[in-house]
């Protein structure tokens, strides 16, 4: 129902519409759009920097795009022509380039584009179907724009002679290669709505940066945080904790195209106190894992191992000292470096005595503070922040997650999150003490939400610390485990010590009871809505439905260190106006020579619906009673006289 809208609404909204038509017409406007079906939304989790294979879900429409080819042209078409033409969508600024240098002679493929334009324009049409007249003309080229608006809106068999001379003519006048572009780029608009991503676009990946710049880039997105992200966010808010952790990962995972050509990071002073510090140390233990290799900026491996050894010793000890600052976190047990006896080559573990695997650890005072700074640490992480702080892409990129943002989110009955709704044993919400009060489930997530805007905005103090907890600490929703044993796996080789066990959510997780009830602190139909987070990749044989239904868990992997693991590569959540299905897509396959760029995908259908949906059952449309209601007042008021703006 629309409230009576005051006096000085429905002059703001005669700013909008200062006339009579002017309001009527958009009226009917939202009133159309409200019987449209209900776009395409795309659900992604867990992107951790791999930007060729994310970018080729989104060119491709994760599979979506193949499928609508196939079946235009399944009886016209052998499968080489389609997929030919499929990567031609997809990436028309590799594969026009790669034809015009084999041609030999002027004219040569005309025959070829008048073609490839017929098919292109059918497959236009069939993506942009669901698309307003206006959106899709927001979308196109300015310049080429009749001549698109030609194309995709003539009809009728009358017609067909008239879109050939439109054809031709594009044709002979060597317009072809720039419209077969351009309608590359509206069906891949046309084929994605809307993105959802359930967080962690950070680490291990080779280059998240291109990630977010393609996400910036999109009309309608949104994201929830993933601990990968809060790191990053935390590092950028001052914490040098964070900024250590960030470091220790990207060592770890070889990531120097990304610090130093993505974000401008300065690494020489870490390169050369890692090389004057640990330069008799061979730092087996810490050498990087080799998933990508840099383009623009090659280390040697042994520099990055004791890089990444030199990073890891002050992580220890920045979170040692935020431990005894902040007994509230209870994480003691993970005051580990003062455990170390050097004479006896053992860890004195909580646990359980541990021989020590590595025993240089030539910056640490085991006779006083084992957490203390020396004074070169201390300058070094002063420098390597202030490098940070100082990288525009990355302030612009960590401004935008954060504006963009949330701990959860909910969208038309679906539940977003990327980790967990810490639990007790017996299913009941855990608490987290914040500011003295404790919350927990969704009043939780709220709490961490205006905690984490603030911390970052107005970082005073340690208020940053928060951000290192919600990274590791064991009430975080976004870690959801009771500890994190990165010092035991560099430092011992006692296997027994490396267990971090999860939080009881993901046993849960199977029962539809402990779904309902989460369904219903966040104020969703039970019966109807689903949970839909990432954070655990789905391993081998394992199914993503779960809670007969209720829950599904969608970071199937598609970062290459959990290949081997989830033996594919991820999944994307895609729900359009007829069904909520799931892409199941194998390991990315980059273009070569013979053979286009592909990421084999196969779907499958979790819910079909039991009408077509329209926009008018969704929130969108919600908002467009509301605004409908508005300007209904706004006629009435203009009928009894209201003045228009000056």
């Amino acid at each position: 129902m629309t409230t009576q809208a005051t006096p000085q609404h429905l002059q703001l909204l005669a700013e909008l519409y200062p006339t009579r038509e002017a309001a009527a017409a958009e009226l009917c406007r939202l009133s159309a759009l409200g019987r449209l079906p209900r776009g395409t939304e795309y659900f992604f989790s867990d992107l951790h920097g791999e930007h060729e294979a994310f970018l080729h879900l989104l060119r491709s429409g994760a599979g979506s795009i193949q499928e609508k080819l196939d079946t235009l042209f399944q009886t016209q078409l052998p499968e080489q022509e389609c997929s030919a033409l499929a990567e031609l969508v997809y990436y028309p600024e590799t594969v026009l380039p790669r034809l015009e240098k084999q041609q030999t002679a002027p004219g040569q493929y005309d025959e070829w584009y008048t073609l490839t334009l017929h098919r292109l324009v059918l497959l236009c049409r069939e993506a942009a179907h669901k698309k307003s007249l206006r959106r899709l003309q927001e979308a196109m080229d300015p310049a080429l724009r009749p001549m698109t608006e030609e194309l995709l809106l003539t009809f009728g068999a009358d017609r067909t002679a008239y879109l050939s001379q439109v054809i031709d003519s594009v044709v002979q006048t060597h317009l072809a290669p720039r419209m077969i572009a351009e309608l590359g780029r509206l069906i891949r608009f046309s084929a994605v709505d809307s993105l959802h991503i359930l967080g962690d676009v950070f680490d291990r990946g080779p280059r998240p940066d291109r990630i977010l710049d393609e996400l910036m880039r999109y009309p309608d997105v949104d994201l929830t945080w993933g601990n990968h992200d809060v790191v990053w966010m935390g590092a950028m808010a001052g914490s040098q904790l964070c900024l250590c952790s960030l470091l220790r990962i990207a060592l770890r995972y070889n990531c120097f195209d990304l610090l130093e050509d993505g974000y401008g990071l300065n690494l020489r002073p870490l390169s050369m106190f890692a090389q004057e510090v640990y330069g008799e140390d061979p730092c087996v233990r810490f050498l990087p894992h080799r998933l990508d290799e840099n383009r623009f900026d090659i280390v040697d491996p042994q520099l990055t191992a004791r890089m990444h050894k030199a990073v890891a010793i002050l992580l220890f000890k920045l979170e040692g000292q935020l431990i005894r600052r902040r007994p509230e976190y209870q994480m003691e047990h993970r005051l580990l470096l003062d455990k170390v006896d050097l004479s006896a080559g053992m860890l004195h573990h909580p646990a359980g005595d541990a021989a020590l695997a590595d025993c240089r650890f030539p910056t640490v005072d085991f006779s006083g503070d084992p957490y203390q700074l020396t004074a070169e640490e201390a300058s070094l992480l002063e420098g390597l922040g202030a490098s940070l702080r100082n990288s525009t892409p990355l302030r612009r990129h960590l401004d935008w997650m954060v504006r963009h943002g949330s701990m959860y989110r909910i969208a038309d009955g679906l539940l977003l999150f990327h980790g967990c709704i810490p639990m007790e044993e017996d299913g009941s919400p855990a608490a987290l003490t914040l500011d003295g009060e404790r919350y927990a489930g969704r009043a939780l997530l709220d709490a961490l939400d205006r905690a984490v805007r603030r911390c970052y905005y107005h970082p005073e103090g340690h208020a940053h610390d928060l951000f290192w907890y919600l990274w590791a600490g064991r009430r975080s929703p976004l870690f959801g485990r009771e500890r994190m044993t990165t010092f035991e796996r560099y430092f011992t080789n006692d296997s027994s010590l490396f267990a971090e066990p999860r939080n009881a959510y993901y046993t849960l997780c199977h029962d539809e009871d402990m779904a309902a009830r989460v369904l219903e602190d966040f104020g969703l139909d039970p019966a109807a809505g689903r949970i839909i987070n990432g954070h655990v990749p789905v391993k081998r044989g394992e199914d993503p439905v779960k809670a007969n239904g209720r829950l599904l868990v969608i970071d199937g992997g598609i970062s290459k260190s959990y290949h081997a693991a989830t033996g594919i590569a991820g999944y994307t959540l895609i729900r359009n106006s007829t069904q909520l299905m799931l892409a199941v897509h194998q390991p990315f396959e980059p273009s070569t020579d013979t053979r286009p760029a592909r990421m084999p995908t196969s779907m499958r259908t979790v819910e079909l619906f039991p009408h077509r949906i329209t926009v008018e059952e969704t929130s969108l449309g919600a908002q467009y009673r509301q605004r409908i209601g508005e300007l209904h007042q706004l006629l009435a008021w203009y009928e009894q006289g209201g003045s228009t703006p000056q």
